[in-house]
């Protein structure tokens, strides 16, 4: 059963700006993310707006976890997935979240993603 729907969109250069500082790098994105995306500005602005629209399946938004607690990685068929860690897990324990399906989709200036959240 579908629990809750998130959508987010992001401007990539907004978001190439923002990742020049380390400070916020280090907040947002785990080590693993950044070393998948490799610098480039559309898949970390792609994975942020994953972590925003999860945050919106939960209905809370940053509240009561940091963008951090959600890590957005892909497969080796470039599908992406979502861990979740912290706060992030125990929101999604408690609103009865078993499983979260990510897409994210890119233009040369935005990148969008869309999550729904799964339970019994």
């Amino acid at each position: 059963m579908i629990l809750g729907t998130g959508c987010d969109l992001v401007e990539i250069e907004r978001m190439k700006k923002a990742c020049e500082k380390e400070a916020f790098l280090s907040r947002v994105y785990t080590e693993r993310e950044r070393r998948q995306a490799g610098g480039k500005a559309s898949v970390l602005a792609g994975d942020f707006a994953v972590k925003e629209a999860v945050a919106k399946v939960f209905g809370t938004g940053f509240r009561d976890f940091m963008p951090g607690d959600i890590e957005v990685l892909r497969d080796e068929l470039g599908k992406p997935y979502v861990n979740l860690y912290g706060r992030a897990r125990k929101t999604a324990e408690e609103k009865g979240i078993l499983r979260l399906e990510v897409s994210i989709s890119n233009t040369r200036e935005y990148a969008m993603a869309f999550a729904v959240g799964e339970g019994e």
